[in-house]
């Protein structure tokens, strides 16, 4: 018989994980909340709450930017395979200063990310006005 702490340690399993279970395991990962990560990708907390539930699925261009904000790759977020999220962190190793320091570093790389699809969105708006007149 398994005991509740092994159940509980053995929370995540790459086999049976569904997309919500990477999605919050990279999260997790990365230092981010689900409020944090909802303010990068610009979305509500519940709908990431509902993403990692598996009660809804992001946009392609929300789960792009997420992949980017947790540092995994798509292929991985999707389907488990590819470049996930490393193993936990040595705490003994990371000073609390260098780790906050991590964390801004991924968030302002959310922020880019979102910037660059946000000029590419305007680019494109912008060129569709100059054919028009």
């Amino acid at each position: 018989m398994t005991d509740a702490v092994d159940v509980m340690d053995g929370w995540y399993d790459e086999e049976t994980a569904t997309f919500g279970d990477r999605m919050a395991a990279a999260r997790e990962r990365a230092g981010l909340s689900q409020v944090q990560l909802a303010k990068q990708l610009g979305v509500k907390h519940v709908t990431v709450r509902n993403w990692e539930d598996d009660l809804s699925e992001p946009r392609a261009n929300k789960l792009q930017m997420m992949a980017g904000l947790v540092g995994v790759s798509l292929s991985w977020l999707l389907t488990g395979d590819g470049e996930g999220p490393d193993g936990p962190p040595d705490e003994e190793t990371l000073s609390s200063d260098v780790t906050d320091v991590l964390v801004e570093i991924r968030v302002l790389k959310g922020e880019l990310s979102h910037a660059v699809q946000k000029l590419g969105y305007l680019e494109k708006k912008l060129r569709q006005k100059l054919k028009e007149s």
